[in-house]
């Protein structure tokens, strides 16, 4: 005998709503019409719809708890057709889940535009305001959005009565299921226009050139997206125009590398000044430069961090910093004049450096 607690996930004490939820959750899943292709999936269905059915009703449940045989001419006595179950527990027209043709109208929403916004660096640091131009559809002037020409109108779909959508039915092993479909004859626009608009075609909408403002926040990298609700492409009349995504792309910076929020910052000093210290210029990503200050005896690999000197925070806290890699530039050649010094300096070391110029040895 099927465990129905095991098929719907729920244990052997569960109320109603824990046991409504879970078929809820399972039925979205594992409806045929959400498996295309799947040729298991009614199956799967089958058992969850017989198991919500027993489990649902306090004297089935009691049968199947005291292990009597529940036979399939049992299940869905209550209701008319599985479709009725669905209804009675999503509203609307069985699998719709609600506004039977909430889903036509969201398929016939205006279209998502995907534009790119170059900046540099330092803008992507501390955020820039960008003027972005890109081509969108628009509602058609000439006939204000109806697709039917001047002095003309559209009239209602006469096979989907205007809806955009015809409930299709057929019959399964679990019974009579009922769908929704766009309408094949107006292709989900509930009207049909007999003489199209010359400008649009028929297409209700017109690509224009626009222009918008775009505020890019400080801590944006290579790839972030800033939606813009409401600024896509424009719908047919009577919903709601699509959304704007705005892809960043952040121009490198020969100065610095980044590293999150951080900066990097590659300084080479002297070997004079590595031992003795010094003031060196360094370059800041949102202004002047600063001078920084070398200590005396300075160690290749030595990092000193400038708090607050790296990349704004997408989420408005703080910044970065930026960290100022020091290297010591030792010279490949000498005049002998240098190298002369460099002896006199390991001498006064106790150092040993080698005696001569160096050569390259023979093979």
């Amino acid at each position: 005998m099927k465990d129905y607690y095991q098929i719907l996930g729920v244990a052997s004490d569960a109320g109603p709503d824990e046991i409504k939820r879970a078929f809820r959750h399972l039925a979205r899943e594992t409806h045929p019409d959400a498996n295309p292709g799947d040729p298991s999936a009614e199956a799967r269905f089958r058992d969850i719809a017989e198991a919500y059915e027993v489990l649902s009703d306090p004297a089935k449940r009691a049968r199947f708890d005291r292990g009597e045989t529940l036979e399939f001419g049992d299940l869905f006595s209550n209701f008319g057709s599985l479709n009725d179950l669905l209804g009675s527990l999503f509203g609307g027209g069985g699998f719709g889940f609600g506004d039977p043709f909430g889903s036509q109208a969201q398929q016939r929403a205006g279209q998502d535009l995907l534009v790119t916004a170059e900046v540099t660096l330092a803008e992507a640091a501390v955020g820039v305001d960008r003027q972005l131009t890109f081509s969108a559809p628009q509602a058609c002037s000439t006939c204000g959005a109806s697709g039917a020409a001047p002095g003309t109108n559209p009239e209602a779909c006469s096979r989907c009565r205007g809806q955009g959508a015809v409930q299709v039915s057929r019959r399964t092993m679990l019974g009579t299921m009922a769908t929704l479909q766009t309408c094949d004859h107006c292709h989900g626009r509930g009207e049909v226009v007999s003489e199209p608009c010359p400008t649009c075609r028929g297409a209700q909408l017109v690509d224009e050139s626009r222009e918008l403002t775009v505020g890019i926040p400080p801590g944006v990298n290579t790839g972030s997206r800033l939606r813009l609700r409401g600024e896509g492409g424009a719908g047919p009349a009577g919903t709601r125009p699509g959304d704007l995504y705005v892809e960043v792309a952040v121009a490198s910076d020969p100065r610095f590398e980044r590293d999150g929020d951080d900066l990097w910052h590659r300084l080479a000093v002297g070997v004079s000044e590595a031992i003795l210290g010094t003031q060196v210029e360094v370059p800041l990503i949102d202004g002047e430069p600063m001078m920084l200050d070398v200590p005396r005896g300075t160690q290749p690999g030595t990092v000193v961090r400038v708090p607050r000197g790296g990349m704004g925070r997408l989420n408005g806290r703080g910044r970065g910093d930026l960290m100022v890699d020091i290297s010591v530039d030792i010279p490949a050649k000498l005049t002998a004049e240098e190298e002369e010094a460099v002896r006199r300096f390991g001498a006064l070391r106790s150092e040993a450096p080698a005696e001569g110029r160096s050569r390259r040895r023979r093979r």
